[in-house]
């Protein structure tokens, strides 16, 4: 609640803004992750649609208000989905969207929008990392003025590389974005971060008022998260971006999607499928039917040189590879890789 805590906070959304390339117009409320990213910023959307039908859903609810559609992404995140159900704006009445064989929305399959529309995107899919068309999607939303919101957890830091940059083309065009910190920024659990493109729409949606808060010229980060009383989260988000600088962060980045890629050939090598394109950190591996590929995961976990969780996607059962810490080394991934074979191959 400290003057220092809010200070830091604008710092660090200046350079959360020019690392990622939005709008310097952003705002944003330090919240305590992606799920809580997408709640707010899914407020401001839902406030700004709201009010631009002449309803102030903050003074009168959602009774009678006139209806939001909501368009999703069939491999939407449940974190997005929770945050629909928080606002009132319900998991099932979402409108689905098919998806190609990556998981990415297929921008012509889209229904058609309207100002009193939220269409939901994704930057990284939670297993292969596969990102949704933004441009095209955008550009249509633009024309009809509905909103854009990207669900960016851990896809939204590609924007550091200039290698895996052009992943995001067009994501700089969206209304809202929800970013979490404790995957590729390394830093605790209760970080993350709901920016808006118009400051005032998250401030419509959670600012408060009462006579013993005075309010002043500088900004009061509590008018822009659901919480009032909360840690000073951007201490840190200050910390670790000053320490690793740009170049620090473009080569935590790329060296993880190095080891994917590593991972992902060293594991087709021996004779496993692969399921998805390693565009980023993700990687998706089979080794063959749904009751051995569960034998591996288990007996994996239980070996201990490294911990993979499991998964089922597009009707397949997989080990899901996600890499996003500061940690490894070239031989931590051989050392992994080898102990995955190893168990895989005791099956035969």
């Amino acid at each position: 609640m400290s003057p220092v805590a809010a200070k830091l906070e604008e710092i660090v959304l200046a350079w959360i803004i020019e690392l990622f390339g939005l709008p310097k117009t952003c705002g944003a409320g330090f919240v305590t992750g992606t799920t809580m990213a997408n709640f707010s910023a899914l407020a401001a959307a839902r406030t700004a649609l709201l009010k631009r039908a002449g309803w102030d859903v903050e003074e009168n609810g959602l009774f009678e208000a006139p209806a939001i559609r909501v368009v999703v992404g069939e491999e939407v995140h449940v974190s997005l989905l929770k945050a629909l159900a928080l606002l009132g704006l319900g998991r099932s009445r979402v409108i689905r969207v098919p998806v190609d064989g990556q998981g990415r929305m297929k921008a012509g399959a889209l229904p058609p929008l309207d100002a009193r529309t939220i269409v939901c995107i994704q930057a990284g899919n939670v297993n292969t990392g596969a990102f949704d068309p933004a441009k095209e999607i955008i550009s249509r939303a633009r024309d009809v003025g509905a909103w854009v919101h990207v669900d960016g957890a851990f896809g939204l830091w590609a924007a550091v590389s200039p290698r895996y940059a052009h992943l995001l083309d067009g994501a700089a065009g969206a209304d809202s974005w929800a970013i979490d910190c404790h995957k590729w920024l390394n830093v605790p659990y209760d970080s993350g971060l709901a920016v808006v493109r118009e400051p005032d729409r998250l401030r419509d949606a959670f600012a408060l008022s009462a006579a013993y808060l005075q309010s002043s010229a500088v900004r009061e980060p509590c008018f822009y998260t659901p919480e009032a009383s909360r840690r000073a989260r951007g201490i840190e988000l200050w910390a670790a971006i000053r320490s690793l600088g740009r170049d620090g962060l473009r080569d935590l980045i790329e060296r993880n999607c190095r080891f994917a890629a590593v991972f992902a050939q060293g594991l087709r090598n021996a004779g496993f499928e692969v399921l998805n394109n390693v565009v980023l950190n993700q990687v998706l591996v089979s080794f063959g039917s749904p009751e051995e590929t569960q034998r591996v995961i288990g007996e994996v976990q239980r070996e201990g040189t490294c911990w993979c969780g499991g998964t089922h996607w597009q009707g397949r059962t997989a080990m899901r590879i996600s890499l996003s810490s500061w940690a490894p080394t070239d031989e931590d991934v051989e050392r992994n890789l080898e102990a995955i074979i190893l168990i895989a191959n005791s099956g035969k």
